[in-house]
């Protein structure tokens, strides 16, 4: 009996010198491996799954707390009213003030003026689910305030009531202070308010451009006619144009954004069937209603506008929203000379007028109304700019913003012709240069093109199509491109904004000089081409180093010269245009002498009191020849 009996004993009495043995399974006992892992230490012990889910749940315990805190503190603000808008002012390089703009358009309308058609394109082209939803769409919300922390803007995602409370509450700011309280706002609003309010207040407030503010003034301003008149195609395409009024407005579109607008337009159209608020058999018959030609503002004639305009859509670009413009109180200084605007105004009016150097004037009666008749089917556009910065010095847009209201100096839909075959030697002679002698191509030349700032969606799709030149350019973008060679391949991007400023606020411009398009000794082997082919008659005309090339588009309805000395880029074209159609026809006098003899004109002028200089050379292209050794001493 002893034996058990102490076994007992030793089993349930303590002792000291010996620890207790653990008697729970293996798996349970302390410091044992838990699933054959070791145990958690250091940082990994924080971050258990339970921990993980504790974490959550804090995390957004405190985001509800401080959204209810941001609710009740922040209130709905009275209207930001427009009233309070100032005028723009726009001032040359000198200082000297070219115009004033920014006064506000609009007519506010009651909701049941304006057809149900209408205001369901609107709703279709921006927040199907507006009839339902509480005024916010969380996850758009969300996609907004990344883009914005991230530095891309305010981009997709508002809601109509959203975009109602931006308009007529707040500011164009893009922060993220401004995102949060316009969803607090729009919350407050939405439950304060009936959804015909809101989209009547939406629909008042928006801005479509052409300084219109609101729907009705928007009817006026794109189809003449009242808000009430207004056809559900009609409709659809404003609906379309709010998304970007300056790129989508049909009167100076580009090819590419007209496709654009018009993928939009049918998106809204197909929406509104989607949601059954348009007849299927009704949609399928609906044709693309091209909206009339603006009525510019008054104090833009000549080319005031033109240089407004391009002042105006380079902001835009660089980040400045269309309402923030349209709102004033900016003073934007442009890098335009007074004295080289009045050479290139001059030349250019003179050699649409056909009393150019080169053509002589019409003496008989016939003569001179046939004269009239060829200049009135002809347009002429020119873009002159420094190199060494890119800064536009002068730009020609047209006879006159009033009466034609497309920028000829912007537009990219005539032919460039062989004012491209450039282009094409830059490609061969870079790809070489990098690549070895069989390199270059049809691949290499839309590169090449893309990296020196022109448009390639069209026009590269063969060797003929590169050989003729039939991509569609403009005196803007190629004026930019032969700075390219002219500032050793670094593509130059031409800029007319000098500075913007908004009380404290400055518009961040980007820079006119970016990255390296084509290696140096590309762009100076192009340079010496251009002086040999299309440069010789410049430099005596002009009397220092000048290199270029001009020619006639292959469906003769533009005629191009590009030419470039050390100092001054300028990028000079005629278009043939139906006066009445704005359709494009044939040039009369198609001539690339014609066109030529206008860029002389104009350099001449323009560096008439600026010592000639040679062009840099220090690629090891070889020595840039001088014009000494091959022009006269006159012309």
């Amino acid at each position: 009996m002893a034996g058990p009996l102490t076994a007992l004993r030793e089993r349930f009495t303590p002792d000291s010198e010996q620890t207790p043995r653990d008697t729970r399974p293996p798996s349970r006992q302390r410091g044992a491996k838990r699933h054959g892992r070791p145990k958690r230490t250091g940082i990994r012990r924080f971050f258990t799954w339970r921990k993980l889910i504790a974490y959550v749940a804090c995390l957004c315990a405190l985001l509800i707390g401080a959204f209810t805190v941001l609710y009740y503190s922040i209130d709905v603000p009275k209207a930001n009213a427009q009233a309070k808008a100032q005028s723009n002012v726009y001032k040359y390089s000198d200082g000297t003030i070219l115009a004033r703009t920014g006064e506000i358009n609009r007519e506010m309308v009651t909701l049941d003026r304006i057809p149900t058609g209408v205001q369901h394109a609107f709703v279709a082209a921006e927040n199907k689910s507006f009839y339902k939803d509480r005024g916010v769409d969380p996850m758009g919300l969300l996609r907004g305030l990344v883009n914005t922390v991230a530095g891309k803007g305010t981009q997709g995602g508002s809601t109509i009531t959203q975009q109602y409370v931006k308009n007529y509450y707040l500011s164009q700011e893009q922060t993220a202070s401004r995102k949060i309280k316009e969803l607090v706002i729009s919350l407050k609003v939405d439950q304060r308010n009936s959804k015909e309010d809101i989209l009547a207040g939406y629909l008042n407030t928006s801005f479509f451009g052409r300084v219109a503010y609101g729907i009705q003034a928007a009817a006026r301003a794109y189809y003449d006619k009242d808000v009430d008149d207004l056809t559900v195609e009609e409709g659809a395409y404003l609906a379309a144009l709010v998304q970007a009024p300056s790129q989508y407005d049909w009167a100076v579109a580009s090819p590419k954004a007209k496709r654009l607008v018009t993928r939009r337009w049918n998106y809204v159209l197909d929406n509104m069937v989607d949601v059954h608020w348009l007849d299927p058999a009704q949609r399928k018959h609906m044709r693309f209603p091209v909206p009339v030609d603006p009525e510019p503002a008054p104090g833009l004639d000549g080319q005031t506008g033109y240089l407004v305009d391009a002042a105006r859509n380079e902001l835009i670009a660089s980040g400045v929203s269309e309402q923030e413009l349209a709102a004033g109180g900016w003073t934007i200084t442009l890098n335009v000379d007074p004295a080289k605007q009045r050479a290139l105004e001059k030349t250019m009016r003179q050699g649409l007028d056909g009393s150019a150097k080169g053509k002589p004037r019409a003496d008989g009666s016939a003569e001179k109304k046939q004269a009239r008749a060829d200049a009135a089917a002809t347009q002429g556009g020119a873009v002159s700019l420094d190199p060494k910065n890119g800064r536009i010095l002068a730009l020609y847009g047209g006879r006159d913003y009033t009466r034609h209201y497309l920028s000829n100096a912007t537009r990219g839909d005539y032919q460039v012709g062989s004012a491209f075959q450039p282009v094409t030697e830059a490609a061969s002679m870079d790809a070489k240069m990098r690549n070895g002698p069989d390199a270059g191509g049809l691949p290499e030349i839309k590169r090449t093109a893309r990296a020196l700032g022109m448009d390639t969606d069209r026009g590269f799709g063969t060797k003929e199509s590169v050989g003729l030149g039939l991509m569609g350019s403009s005196p803007l973008k190629m004026a930019g491109v032969y700075a390219s060679f002219n500032h050793q391949g670094k593509r130059v991007t031409p800029s007319i904004v000098k500075s913007a400023r908004r009380g404290d606020e400055t518009a961040g411009l980007p820079k006119a000089v970016g990255d390296q398009a084509i290696a140096p000794a590309a762009a100076e082997l192009v340079t010496r081409s251009l002086i040999t082919d299309g440069g010789k008659d410049a430099v005596r005309a002009v009397k220092r180093p000048a290199a270029g090339k001009g020619g006639v588009s292959d469906d003769k309805r533009a005629a191009w010269y590009v030419g470039y000395t050390p100092d001054l880029v300028t990028a000079v074209a005629l278009f043939g245009e139906d006066a009445e159609k704005r359709k494009q026809i044939p040039l009369k006098n198609a001539s690339a002498q014609r066109v030529a003899d206008l860029w002389t004109d104009y350099t001449a002028q323009a560096l008439r009191n600026v010592p000639a200089v040679w062009f840099d050379s220090g690629s090891g292209a070889g020595a840039i020849p001088n014009p000494t050794q091959m022009a006269p001493t006159g012309r």
